[in-house]
């Protein structure tokens, strides 16, 4: 079948993906638990240009394992992953995908792109494809690393920054959302569960948690702290590098003093069952208000040292984070059906390379070191 699923078809990311697929002539199946939701997006209007919007196929699935059994039954040529947390949802569907299927997810949590990159062998078996991270950070921030290092031999040191720039829209944090922050890192190795990563070596070690801050001076001149998290970012910069020390940050980390000499109590009681259960039901029930994006772009960033001292820095601009995370799972559907792929597991710029943020509207700035950050 040359049939692509959106599973969480009636979701943000979903709605938005589908959107940026019938841009590019691709008629998705939504796929989701609630039929009539899923009629009202498949109903939905297409984007300006492209014509009457009725039609769309939906395919009813109440759980993930059900969702898993329509995909070895009906065989699609691409499935499209956004429920998270993927860290649950990637083990079943990977499975269902590997034996017909080209599998795609927007995790970019570092224990959901680790366990995806580590089916890579059996993929290849399979002569299918499975993409991980296809979403604004890791695409961002790996597609900046990629161009930096072109023809040129492993650096030392790398240093990547994701600041997004976001719509929120109003509504409920919800279980999936909840459970990524609240779940960890479940079989990452180099530290606890509960702790944050970094690559020391070559190899993934401990780190703190909102460690490691800068202030930042964006092209336009604005400026924001970026400090680290254990994100897909992290993995997805060592690999395109081979690097021996990486560090992955984000505007979206805690990085006041407060809040960083509290955070290790606070995860250290995650660790108890009850504890981490609650949090995740309280959390799921926080409600947010709608704002605006707070800058006009998103941009991904990264530093690139080599053995020699000598540095290149680099940015991709992109606009609102949340459409680039659209643009770039429909922009790898495409060239997967379109034979361009490769079998194995993969994120987005090491599968395609940096042209691929190009593509879907990014603008790469290469310029020298600033004075507004301090080693890592």
């Amino acid at each position: 079948m040359t049939e692509v699923w959106i599973l969480g078809g009636t979701g943000r990311s979903g709605r938005a993906i589908a959107a940026e697929l019938l841009r590019r002539g691709i008629g998705p199946v939504l796929v989701g638990r609630d039929a009539g939701r899923l009629a009202e997006a498949a109903a939905g209007p297409r984007p300006a240009g492209a014509g009457a919007a009725g039609g769309l196929r939906t395919v009813v699935a109440g759980s993930v394992a059900e969702t898993a059994e329509a995909i070895r039954r009906e065989r699609p040529a691409v499935v499209v992953n956004t429920i998270g947390p993927f860290i649950e949802t990637g083990a079943p569907l990977l499975e269902a995908c590997r034996p017909s299927s080209h599998y795609l997810d927007l995790a970019n949590d570092l224990a959901a792109v680790a366990a995806t990159l580590g089916r890579s062998q059996a993929f290849t078996d399979a002569g299918r494809t499975a993409v991980t991270g296809a979403g604004f950070g890791v695409t961002a921030t790996e597609s900046v690393v990629v161009k930096l290092c072109e023809g040129r031999p492993a650096p030392r040191r790398v240093r990547v920054d994701m600041v997004p720039s976001l719509v929120v829209e109003a509504g409920a944090v919800g279980d999936a959302l909840a459970g990524t922050i609240v779940e960890g890192l479940p079989g990452v190795a180099g530290g606890g569960r509960f702790q944050g990563r970094r690559y020391r070596g070559g190899r993934l070690a401990p780190a703190r948690l909102g460690g490691d801050p800068i202030r930042l001076v964006l092209p336009d001149g604005s400026t924001v702290t970026t400090a680290s998290m254990p994100l897909g970012e992290l993995m997805a910069a060592q690999r395109a590098s081979g690097a021996a020390d990486v560090v992955a940050a984000s505007s979206e980390a805690p990085s006041s003093p407060l809040v960083r000499a509290v955070l290790p109590a606070a995860t250290a009681l995650l660790a108890i069952g009850p504890v981490r259960a609650f949090a995740r039901r309280r959390l799921a029930a926080v409600r947010f208000t709608a704002r605006p994006k707070p800058r006009e772009h998103s941009w991904g960033h990264a530093v690139v040292q080599w053995p020699d001292g000598s540095t290149r820095e680099g940015w991709l601009r992109v606009g609102e984070a949340q459409a680039f995370t659209a643009a770039v799972p429909a922009e790898v559907v495409r060239r997967l059906l379109d034979g361009e792929g490769k079998p194995g597991a993969y994120t987005p710029a090491a599968l395609f390379g940096p042209g691929l943020a190009e593509s879907c509207g990014g603008e790469y700035r290469l310029e020298e070191p600033g004075l507004a950050r301090r080693p890592h």
